[in-house]
C-alpha cells in the first residue's frame, strides 16, 4: 500500500504513539529519562497530527525530535528495549520521514550498539533500510554507516557475518545506483568538461556531483583497503580480507560500466588505482613455479592463493570486458599474463581457471578483433590474439605429453589422487553430468596411452565457468580429469566459430555492399547525385582496413589452432567430438579459401585429409605440403607450438580393409569410422566452398581418390564411380555399416563433380589442373606393371567434361591434352579409359547443340575435332583402331558438313606410321582411296595440297611395298587432276589467296604458307615435287630409283607451267632440300651386312651395307647438284642469292667431309680444292647479266660479319677505300671484289667448321664402330689452310687464330688405324715426323713470320702460338688421348702386327720428335720475341717454366731420355733470356705468379722423385749430375745476386732447396758400388758452396741483401749441426767398423766449413753479424767436443781446424756475479 495515502499516514501516527507508549512502559523503573522524552514524543506526534495538513512532510520536519525517545532508549542496552526503538526507527525510515539531521543521529546511535556488539542482525536491517530508502544519508555519516557494515561482517559470529557481507554488496550497489540515477536526472544539463584529477586532490573532487562524489571516495577506498593502505573515507575500518573487497571492486566494475565509462574521475581510478593493483596481486602467480619447493622459501606467502588469483581472474576478465577501449596497454598486460597461467608448471587449479577466463573472451569475437587490431598489427607490440590461440594450442598439447595428476593442492597430495579423478569424480562436479541420455561411456580423447575424458563443460557459444564461481572455497578445488581440456577444446570451438561467423557475415556484407554500390555507381553515371559516390568510396576506404584485420586475424591464429585441431582430431575417440573439429577445421579452411589465405588454407585442408587416410599413410601431396607444417614447431612470440605427428592408436571401429594405391602396396591398410566421418567432411567442403579451394582442389582429390581406390569404387559408363566387384581378390574388406554408405558416398562423388557446372572459370580451371596432376600421379604409378590402375581422375575428368559441356571451350584444351597423355599410357585398362573419355567428349561436343551452332562456328568444331587429330601421334594399336572408328561414325554421320574440319580429318587418315602394323595401313589407304574418288571435287581446294601429302605418307611407309608404289601412281593421277582442272583450281585458289592476304594485311602480319610467295598453283606444283623428293630418299632402293625418276621427269614436263622466279624454289625447296635429305640418310644409313639382294642376287663388296649404297647416292647427288650449279650458273645468278646458294653449296661439301666414311669425306676434299680453284667469278663483259649491285652488298656483307667480331670494320675499311677509288663505270669489279672477299670467307668458315668436326675427340666409350678420319684426309685438311691464309690474312684475327689452334692439336692428336700403321709411321727408332705434323709445324710457321713481318695489332697473337707449341710439347710425357679410345703404343705395335687374331685397333703415333721440334722451335721464338709486350703481359715465361716442369719433375720416367735434357737446355736458354726481361718488369707485378711456379720446377728437378734406370753408365750418371750442377750455377749467377728484384719468399725456397742439395740424400747401405758417385757428392759441394758463398756477403747494401746472408747462414748452421748429430750417432753405432767414405768426406767438408765460416764472419764488420748467428756458432761447440772419440784421422785433424778458433769466443765470466746476492 502507498505510504502517503491518508489511511498510511494514519496507521504511522497510530503505531508511533503506540511504540512510543510501550517505550515509556519499559523504561518505567529503569531509565526514567527514557520515559519522560518517549511521554513529550507522545504529546510532540499529536501536535504535529492535529496542526499540520502535510503530516509527513512535518514529521520530517520536527523528526529530529521525534526520533529522540528512541534513540535513548537503545542508548539503555536493553535488548528488548533496544529491539522495539531498532523497529520504530525502521518505520519511521520506511515512511521517509527522517531528515538528514536525524539520520545522522541514527547512526551515530547504530555505532555505539555495534561497538557494544548489540543486536547486530537489526543493526544491518536498520542500516539497509535507512540506505535503500531515500538519499538523505551523504558523505561522512554514510561512510560511517558501510564501515559499519564493513566491522559487522568480521565478527565471530557466521550469521552476522554473512548477512553484513550481503548487507555492504547491496549497500555498494545502492551507492552507484544513487550515481547513476543522478546522472539520468542530470543527462539533459551540458556538462563543463572537467580536468581529470590527478592524485593529490583525492578528497577534493569538488567537480562531482553528491552522489558521485560518494560513489568515487567509496570505490577510491575499496582499492586502498584491497591495497591494504588505510583508507581515507572509510574511517574507523578495522579489518578487512582481499577476497571480499576483490568480489566488491568486480561488482561494481560489472555491474556500473557506464560510470567508469562516462566519468573521466572514475576512468583515471581504473586506469591508475585499479590496473596497477591487478598486477601487482598477481605477481606471486606469475613467479610461482610447481615442482620447486614452496616452504624452503623465505617469503611462505607468495605461493599462489587460490580465492585471490581465482577474483582477481574475475576482476579481470571485467576489465577486458568491458572496459578494453580505455585500458588498451594495461588489457595487453593482463591478456600477457593470462597466457603465461596457461604453462604447465603453473599449478592445475591455476590453469583451470586461466583457461575458463580465456574461454570468457573466446566467446566475444568482436573483443577479440579488436585485440587484433590494438596489438597484433601494430608494429611494436605484443601479438596477443596470436598467442592466446598458441598458448590454447600448448596447453592442450602439455595435458596430452603431461600425466594429469588430477589436483595439485598440495605437494603430498598428488600422488593419491590419480586415482580417483575418474569419470565418476568428474559426475559429481557441477555442471559435469554428461548430457548422453544414460549412455556410461564418455566421449574422450586418447593420445600415447593418455586418456582424456570431455564433460559437458558449457552450451556452445556460452562461457559458463565452474571454478571462477567457487567463491566460498579458500582450498584450491580438487579439477576433475578431463575439465581443462573440456574447456580448452570448446574455447577452440567457440573460437573457430566466432571469428568466422564474424568475418563471413562482414565479408557478405561488404560484397553485397560493394555490389550494390557499383550497380548504384553505374546508375548514377547520368544523374551525377554526389550521395552515392559517397558511400561507395567509404565503403571502398573501409574495406582494405577491415580485410587487413581479417587476414591477420587468420594469420595470426591458424597455426595454432591446426596444431591443436590436428592433435585433437587425432586423439578423439567419440564421433561428436570428432565431427566438431572436422566442423572447424572445414570453416576456417573456407573462411582463409575466402580471404585468398593459401598457405593457412592448405594446411588445414591437408589436416582433414591425413585424418581422411589411413594410420602413417604416405600420400606425397600431403606430405610435401605438410612438410612445411609438420614435426616443426612454430614458436610464436616464445610460445612453443609443436606439431606431434599422428600416432596414437585409436581404438576406432574398423570399417574397412583395402590395398593402399602405391606401386608396390605392401599389405593392406585399415579404414576406421573417423577416417569415413573425415572423408565425408572433405566432400562436404568440396561440395559447399569448391569455389574458395584453388590450388588446394589438388589435396583434396587426391585424398578422395586413395580412398575410393581403398574402398574399391571403380568407374563406370559416364565416369561415376561404382563398387566394383573385388577385381583384386579377397583384399578388399568392408563391413556392413560402409557398405550402406558406399552407394551414398558416391552419389556425393558424382554430385561433387556435377556440381562443377555452378563454378566460376578460375575455380573450375583449378579443378580441372588437379584432377590433372592426380591422374599424372596415378599414371606414373601404373607405369611398368599390369596392376589395375586408379582411374578415379580420367573418369572424373570425362564427368566434368560431359556436364560443362555449355562451355565446353574454356576447358577444352587442358582436359583433352590430358587425356592424350592418358592415351599414350603403356597400361592397357588406363589407355583403354584415356581413349574412352576422349572419343565420349568429342562425340558429345559434335553431338550437342552449341549456341551459335557448329556450322557457324568454325573455331569451335576445329577445336574439338583437334585431339581426334592429336590421338594419331599415339603408337598403341588399340588407340589408333578407336580413333579411325571414331572417324568413321564421324563421316558417316557429319561426312557432309565437314568443311573447314577436312584438314584435321585428312590429317588423322594420313597419320600413318611403319610400326603400325599392315592391317591399320591397309584400313587407312582405302579411307584414302575412297577420299581421293569420291571427295576431291567436293572439299576446299586449299585441302588439296594435304590430300598430296597423305598420299605421300602412303608412299614413305614400308610395310607394304605394293601401296608405297601404288600411292606414287596416286599422286600422278592427282597430278593429272590439277592438270585437267588447272583453270578452276588457280582461279579458286588466287581467290582464296587473295582473302588471306587482305586477313593477313589487316593483322599486319606476313602470310605464311609453303613456297610463299610463288603464286598459289605454283606451290600445289612444288608441294608435288616435294612429295616426290621425299620419295626419292626412301630406304627402298626400288621406290627412290622410281621416285627419282618420276621426280625429275615431272619437272621436266611441266616446267613450263612454272614462273621465273619459282625457280628460285626448286633449287632452294626442292633440290637443296633433297640434298639435306640424301645427306640425313647417308650419314644415318645402317653398317650391318646386307647378305643378299632378295633371292640369289649377290652383292658386291663395295655395296653390301646400306651406308655404301647411300654414300653412293650421297657423292652422286652431291656431284649432281655441283653440276646443276656450274651448268644453270647464269640463271642461278639472275635469281640475286648466288652467294646464299653457295654457302649452302659449301655447307654441303662440309657435311660430306665430315661424314664417317672415307670414300664420301676424301671426295668432297677433292671437290672443295676443286671449287676452291673456280672461286674466282667468271666476269661478263656485258653489264645488263649482273644483278643490281646495290642489292647483293648487304647480302654479302651478311656472312663477313658473322665470322666475328669486329672483323667487318677491319676489312670495310679497304673496301672503303677502294669503292671512293673507282668510277662509277667500274664498279661491278668492286662488288665482285668484295663478293670475292666474301666468299673465301665463307670458305675459311667452312675448313674451319671440317677441321673443327672432323678432329673432335669421340666422347662416349668407344666401340669398334667409333670412326677416325684418316692420315691423308687429315693431312689434305691441313695443306689446305696455307693456301687459304693468304687470302684471308689481312682479317685474320686473335679468335680465328684460336680456331686454327684447335684444330691442329685436333689433327695431332687423331691416332691411326693399325691396318694404315705399316704405311705411315716410321720405325721406333728413327726420330722421324709423319707428313701430317710437317703440315702442321708448317702451318705454324706460316703464321709466325705473318705476325713477324705484319701489323703491331698483330703481335698480341704470340701468346697464342706459344701457348699452341707448348701444348705440342707437353705431348713428349704425356700423348693427347683421343677422347676415350684406348690406343697401342708404337713400341708393341709391330708386336701387335704378328698377333693376326688380336691386332690393336688404333695407334698412337709416336709424339717424342714432334714434341721436341716444337720446343726447339718455341725456344727459337722466345728467343726473338722475349721483351714483347704481349709476350710478358700474357706471362708467356711462366707458361713455359711450367710446361717444362712436367718432363723436368718425370726425369728419367720420361718416355725418351732425350726429352728431359731438351728440357734443361731449353729451360736454361729461356732463363738466361727470360730472367732480365723478370727483373726489368719486377715492379709491375706481371711476374709475381712465375717464381713459385720457377721454385718447384728447379725442386722437381733436382730432387726428382723417379728413380735412374739400373743400366745407367757411371759415365752417363755424372753427365746428368753435371746438368744438375749447371743449373744451380744458373740459380748462383742470375739469381741470387738479384736478391733485390726477388720476391722474398722465393729466396726462401731456393735457399731451403740448396740446404736440401747440400745434404748426401742416399741410404747409408754400406755394399753398393761406386757409392760416392752416385751420391751427387759434386751436386752436394756445389750447393754447399753457393749457400757459403751467400753466406759471406760482406757488401751488405740493401736490406734484401742483408735477408739473404742472415737466411743462408742460418739454413748453413742447422744443416751443420745435423750432419754433426747424425755422424756421431752412426760413430757409436758402427763400433769397430769404419763408417763409409762418403759419409767421412761429409763430416770433412762440413768441419770445413765451419772453421771456413768462423773465419770469415770474424772478418765481416760486427753489425752484419746478428746475435741469433753467434749463438748458433756457440751452440755447435759441444757437438764438436763430441766427434773428440772419431777413429778417423781426416776427420780428427779437420776436427782441430774447426776447434781452434773458439777461442775467441773464451772470455773471464763478468765480474758482477761474485757480488751478487750471494
Amino acid at each position: 500500500m502507498c505510504t502517503n495515502s491518508p489511511e498510511a499516514v494514519k496507521k504511522l501516527l497510530e503505531n508511533m504513539q503506540s511504540d512510543l507508549r510501550a517505550l515509556s512502559l519499559e523504561c518505567r523503573k529503569k531509565f526514567p529519562p527514557v520515559k519522560e522524552a518517549a511521554e513529550s514524543g507522545i504529546i510532540k506526534v499529536k501536535t504535529i497530527a492535529a496542526r499540520s495538513t502535510d503530516i509527513l512532510a512535518a514529521l520530517k520536519e520536527n523528526s529530529s525530535e521525534v526520533v529522540q525517545p528512541f534513540l535513548m532508549g537503545c542508548g539503555t542496552k536493553e535488548p528488548k528495549i533496544t529491539l522495539l526503538c531498532l523497529a520504530a526507527i525502521q518505520r519511521l525510515m520506511s515512511h521517509e520521514v527522517v531528515s538528514e539531521a536525524a539520520a545522522g543521529n541514527i547512526i551515530n546511535m547504530l555505532w555505539q550498539l555495534m561497538e557494544n556488539g548489540l543486536e547486530e542482525l537489526k543493526l544491518l536491517q536498520t542500516v539497509l533500510v535507512l540506505l535503500t530508502t531515500n538519499t538523505v544519508v551523504h558523505d561522512e555519516s554514510l561512510s560511517k554507516a558501510i564501515v559499519l557494515c564493513f566491522r559487522l561482517h568480521f565478527t565471530k559470529d557466521n550469521i552476522t557475518n554473512n548477512t553484513a557481507a550481503a548487507t555492504v554488496r547491496q549497500v555498494v550497489t545502492v551507492v552507484f545506483e544513487r550515481m547513476v540515477a543522478e546522472d539520468e536526472r542530470h543527462k539533459d544539463a551540458v556538462d563543463q568538461p572537467v580536468p581529470v584529477p590527478g592524485n593529490s586532490n583525492r578528497r577534493s573532487v569538488s567537480t562531482l556531483k553528491p552522489c558521485a562524489k560518494d560513489a568515487y571516495m567509496l570505490f577510491q577506498d575499496l582499492c586502498q583497503l584491497v591495497n591494504a593502505d588505510a583508507p581515507y573515507w572509510l574511517v574507523g575500518m578495522t579489518e578487512m580480507t582481499r577476497t571480499f573487497g576483490l568480489e566488491l571492486l568486480e561488482s561494481v566494475l560489472n555491474d556500473f560500466p557506464q560510470v567508469f565509462l562516462e566519468h573521466q574521475e572514475f576512468s583515471f581510478l581504473l586506469k591508475e588505482r585499479v590496473c596497477p593493483l591487478v598486477i601487482k596481486l598477481f605477481s606471486p602467480n606469475i613467479k610461482f613455479r610447481q615442482g620447486s619447493n614452496s616452504t624452503s622459501s623465505p617469503a611462505p606467502v607468495e605461493k599462489p592463493y587460490f580465492p585471490i588469483c581465482m577474483r582477481l581472474l574475475r576482476v579481470v576478465s571485467v576489465l577486458i570486458k568491458q572496459f578494453y577501449s580505455l585500458l588498451v596497454t594495461e588489457c595487453e598486460i593482463f591478456l600477457s599474463l593470462l597466457v603465461k597461467f596457461l604453462d604447465a608448471d603453473k599449478p592445475q587449479w591455476l590453469r583451470a581457471v586461466a583457461v575458463e577466463s580465456i574461454h570468457r573472451l573466446c566467446v566475444q569475437p568482436q573483443l577479440l578483433r579488436s585485440f587484433c587490431q590494438s596489438y597484433d598489427m601494430k608494429q611494436h607490440s605484443t601479438k596477443v590474439f596470436r598467442d592466446i590461440v598458441n598458448a590454447l594450442g600448448s596447453f592442450i598439447q602439455s595435458l596430452f605429453l603431461v600425466p594429469n595428476t588430477g589436483s595439485t593442492t598440495t605437494t603430498t597430495n598428488q600422488t593419491g589422487n590419480n586415482s580417483s579423478s575418474t569419470p565418476a569424480s568428474a559426475q559429481t562436479t557441477p555442471g559435469t553430468v554428461g548430457a548422453s541420455g544414460g549412455v556410461t561411456v564418455l566421449p574422450a580423447f586418447e593420445y600415447r596411452g593418455t586418456w582424456i575424458p570431455i564433460l559437458t563443460v558449457t552450451v556452445q557459444g556460452s562461457a559458463k565457468a565452474t571454478y571462477l564461481e567457487m567463491l566460498d572455497k579458500v582450498e584450491p578445488p580438487t579439477i576433475p580429469e578431463g575439465y581443462a581440456m573440456s574447456v580448452a577444446f570448446y574455447c577452440l570451438l567457440d573460437l573457430v566459430r566466432g571469428i568466422t561467423a564474424m568475418i563471413e557475415g562482414e565479408l557478405g556484407q561488404s560484397e553485397t555492399v560493394s555490389e550494390f554500390s557499383t550497380e548504384e555507381s553505374a546508375s548514377q553515371t547520368q544523374s551525377s547525385d554526389q550521395h552515392g559516390q559517397l558511400s561507395e568510396s567509404d565503403q571502398s576506404e573501409k574495406e582494405p582496413v577491415n580485410r587487413a584485420v581479417w587476414e591477420e586475424m587468420v594469420n595470426a591464429c591458424w597455426c595454432g589452432l591446426l596444431a591443436a585441431l590436428s592433435l585433437l582430431l587425432d586423439a578423439s575417440t567419440g564421433s561428436t567430438l570428432t565431427q566438431k573439429y572436422l566442423k572447424s577445421e572445414m570453416t576456417m579452411a573456407s573462411l582463409c579459401g575466402r580471404l585468398g589465405l593459401v598457405t593457412p588454407r592448405d594446411a588445414f585442408i591437408t589436416a582433414i585429409c591425413k585424418g581422411s587416410l589411413p594410420q602413417h599413410y604416405t600420400l606425397t601431396v600431403l606430405n610435401s605440403s605438410s612438410a612445411t607444417l609438420s614435426n616443426k614447431s612454430y614458436s610464436i612470440q616464445g610460445q612453443n607450438v609443436q606439431m606431434i605427428s599422428p600416432s596414437s592408436e585409436s581404438h576406432q571401429q574398423v570399417v574397412a580393409v583395402g590395398q593402399p594405391l602405391a606401386v608396390q602396396p605392401q599389405g593392406t591398410v585399415v579404414l576406421t569410422s573417423k577416417n569415413i566421418q573425415c572423408m565425408r567432411t572433405l566432400l562436404n567442403l568440396a561440395h559447399c566452398h569448391g569455389a574458395f579451394l584453388g590450388t588446394s582442389w589438388q589435396l583434396v582429390l587426391a585424398t578422395l581418390q586413395h580412398l575410393v581406390w581403398i574402398l574399391g569404387l571403380k568407374p563406370s559408363s559416364g565416369g561415376a564411380l561404382k563398387p566394383g566387384r573385388a577385381v583384386e581378390g579377397p583384399s578388399t574388406v568392408l563391413t556392413t555399416a560402409v557398405m550402406t554408405d558406399l552407394p551414398v558416398i558416391s552419389s556425393i562423388l558424382s554430385r561433387l563433380f556435377e556440381s562443377s557446372q555452378y563454378l566460376d572459370d578460375v575455380s573450375l580451371h583449378h579443378l580441372i589442373n588437379a584432377l590433372c596432376s592426380l591422374s599424372l600421379e596415378a599414371m606414373d604409378m601404373a607405369y611398368g606393371n599390369n596392376k589395375e590402375p586408379s582411374l578415379f581422375a580420367v573418369a572424373k575428368l570425362l564427368e566434368t567434361g560431359l556436364v560443362n559441356m555449355h562451355r565446353i571451350e574454356i576447358l577444352w584444351r587442358p582436359l583433352t591434352g590430358h587425356l592424350l597423355e592418358v592415351c599414350q599410357h603403356p597400361n592397357s585398362r588406363m589407355r583403354e579409359w584415356g581413349a574412352e573419355a576422349l572419343t565420349s567428349l568429342i562425340k558429345a561436343g559434335l553431338t550437342f547443340t552449341h549456341d551459335p551452332p557448329l556450322s557457324q562456328n568454325q573455331r569451335l568444331q576445329l577445336l574439338l575435332l583437334n585431339p581426334l587429330k592429336e590421338l594419331s601421334n599415339i603408337v598403341h594399336h588399340d588407340i589408333r583402331l578407336k580413333q579411325l572408328e571414331c572417324v568413321l561414325q564421324i563421316l558417316q554421320s557429319q561426312g557432309d558438313c565437314l568443311g573447314p574440319g577436312w584438314p584435321l580429318v585428312l590429317g588423322v587418315i594420313g597419320a600413318i606410321r611403319n610400326d603400325q602394323g599392315e592391317s591399320l595401313i591397309r584400313t587407312a589407304f582405302q579411307c584414302l582411296q575412297l577420299v581421293v574418288t569420291d571427295f576431291l571435287p567436293t572439299m576446299p581446294c586449299t585441302c588439296l595440297q594435304i590430300v598430296v601429302d597423305v598420299a605421300g605418307s602412303f608412299g614413305l611407309q614400308n610395310q607394304e611395298l605394293n601401296i608405297s608404289l601404288t600411292s606414287i601412281g596416286l599422286l600422278w593421277n592427282i597430278s593429272d587432276y590439277f592438270f585437267q582442272r588447272s583453270e578452276t583450281i588457280e582461279k579458286e585458289l588466287n581467290k582464296e589467296e587473295a582473302g588471306l592476304q587482305k586477313q593477313a594485311e589487316e593483322k599486319g602480319v606476313t602470310l605464311n604458307r609453303p613456297f610463299h610467295p610463288a603464286p598459289p598453283f605454283d606451290c600445289l606444283w612444288l608441294c608435288l615435287y616435294a612429295k616426290l623428293g621425299e620419295l626419292c630418299v626412301d630406304p627402298r632402293p626400288a621406290v627412290r630409283k622410281s621416285a627419282g625418276q618420276t621426280l625429275f621427269s615431272t619437272i621436266g614436263a611441266h616446267g613450263t607451267l612454272l614462273q621465273h622466279s619459282t625457280w628460285h624454289t626448286v633449287i632452294w625447296k626442292v633440290l637443296f632440300y633433297l640434298l639435306d635429305q640424301v645427306r640425313e640418310s647417308s650419314t644415318t644409313a645402317d653398317k650391318e651386312k646386307i647378305e643378299s639382294g632378295g633371292g640369289n642376287i649377290l652383292i658386291h663388296h663395295s655395296r653390301d651395307t646400306a651406308e655404301k649404297q647411300w654414300a653412293e647416292t650421297w657423292v652422286l647427288t652431291l656431284a649432281g647438284v655441283a653440276r646443276i650449279f656450274n651448268t644453270r650458273r647464269y640463271l642461278l645468278q639472275s635469281l640475286g642469292d648466288f652467294s646464299k646458294a653457295w654457302d649452302v653449296l659449301l655447307d654441303h661439301i662440309q657435311s660430306a667431309a665430315l661424314s664417317k666414311n672415307n670414300e664420301v669425306s676424301l671426295a668432297a676434299l677433292k671437290s672443295f680444292q676443286e671449287i676452291l680453284q673456280i672461286v674466282s667469278p667468271v666476269r661478263d663483259d656485258k653489264p645488263e647479266s649482273l644483278p643490281g649491285i646495290n642489292v647483293p652488298v648487304p647480302a654479302v656483307l651478311g656472312p663477313i660479319t658473322a665470322s666475328g667480331p669486329g672483323r667487318l670494320l677491319m676489312r670495310m675499311d679497304p673496301v672503303g677505300d677502294k669503292l671512293s677509288r673507282y668510277n662509277v663505270s667500274e664498279l661491278p669489279i668492286v662488288v665482285d671484289e668484295i663478293e670475292d672477299s666474301a666468299l673465301w670467307w665463307a670458305a675459311w668458315n667452312t675448313w674451319y667448321r671440317i677441321g673443327t668436326e672432323s678432329t673432335k675427340p669421340p666422347t662416349a666409350t668407344c666401340d669398334k664402330l667409333t670412326f677416325i678420319p684418316s692420315q691423308p684426309f687429315l693431312t689434305a685438311l691441313v695443306q689446305i689452310f696455307p693456301a687459304l691464309y693468304q687470302h684471308i690474312r689481312t682479317g685474320f684475327s686473335m679468335d680465328d687464330l684460336q680456331k686454327l689452334g684447335i684444330i691442329l692439336h685436333g689433327s695431332v692428336s687423331v691416332p691411326i688405324s693399325s691396318d694404315a700403321s705399316p704405311f705411315i709411321l716410321p720405325s721406333f727408332t728413327e726420330a722421324v715426323l709423319t707428313s701430317l705434323q710437317e703440315a702442321v709445324l708448317t702451318a705454324l710457321d706460316v703464321l709466325q713470320k705473318a705476325i713477324c713481318i705484319g701489323h703491331e695489332n698483330m703481335q698480341i697473337m704470340y701468346p697464342a702460338i706459344f701457348d699452341q707449341l707448348l701444348a705440342f710439347v707437353a705431348f713428349s710425357c704425356k700423348p693427347p688421348q683421343y677422347g676415350n679410345l684406348e690406343t697401342k703404343h708404337i713400341a708393341n705395335a709391330k708386336y701387335n702386327q704378328i698377333q693376326l687374331f688380336a691386332p690393336a685397333e688404333w695407334v698412337a703415333l709416336n709424339y717424342v720428335p714432334f714434341a721436341e721440334r716444337s720446343l726447339e722451335v718455341l725456344v727459337d721464338l722466345y728467343q726473338k720475341t722475349a721483351c714483347h709486350k704481349a709476350v710478358v703481359n700474357e706471362k708467356v715465361l711462366q707458361s713455359i717454366i711450367k710446361t717444362l716442369r712436367l718432363p723436368l719433375s718425370l726425369k728419367y720416367a720420361c718416355p725418351s731420355e732425350s726429352t728431359w735434357k731438351l728440357a734443361v737446355s731449353s729451360l736454361l736458354k729461356v732463363l738466361s733470356i727470360g730472367l732480365p726481361v723478370a727483373r726489368q718488369h719486377a715492379s709491375s707485378g706481371k711476374f709475381d705468379s712465375m717464381w713459385p711456379e720457377l721454385a718447384n720446377t728447379f725442386e722437381d728437378f733436382l730432387f726428382t722423385k723417379s728413380t735412374p734406370p739400373d743400366n745407367l753408365s757411371i759415365q752417363e750418371f755424372q753427365r746428368n749430375e753435371n746438368i744438375d750442377i749447371e743449373v744451380v750455377q744458373l740459380i748462383s749467377a742470375e739469381i741470387l745476386p738479384y736478391a733485390n728484384f726477388i720476391p722474398k719468399e722465393f729466396v726462401g725456397q731456393i735457399m731451403a732447396m740448396l740446404n736440401k742439395g747440400s745434404i748426401h740424400s742416399q741410404s747409408s747401405s754400406f755394399t753398393e758400388a761406386e757409392i760416392d758417385i752416385r751420391m751427387r757428392e759434386e751436386f752436394s759441394k756445389m750447393c754447399f758452396e753457393t749457400l757459403l758463398q751467400f753466406s759471406f756477403s760482406n757488401k751488405v747494401t740493401t736490406p734484401q741483401e742483408g735477408f739473404i746472408s742472415r737466411m743462408a747462414l742460418s739454413v748453413l748452421l742447422k744443416r751443420a749441426q745435423d750432419v754433426l748429430n747424425r755422424y756421431i750417432e752412426d760413430e757409436r753405432l758402427s763400433g769397430k767398423c769404419p763408417l763409409p767414405r762418403q759419409r767421412v768426406t761429409e763430416i770433412i767438408f762440413v768441419l770445413k766449413a765451419v772453421s771456413t765460416l768462423i773465419d770469415s764472419l770474424k772478418k765481416t764488420q760486427p753489425e752484419n753479424v746478428d746475435d741469433n748467428t753467434w749463438a748458433q756458432i756457440i751452440a755447435l761447440y759441444p757437438t764438436l767436443v763430441e766427434c773428440i772419440t772419431c777413429s778417423s784421422s781426416e776427420v780428427c785433424s779437420a776436427l782441430k781446424e774447426a776447434l781452434v778458433p773458439f777461442k775467441d769466443f773464451m772470455h773471464p765470466p763478468p765480474s758482477n756475479v761474485q757480488n751478487g746476492e750471494s
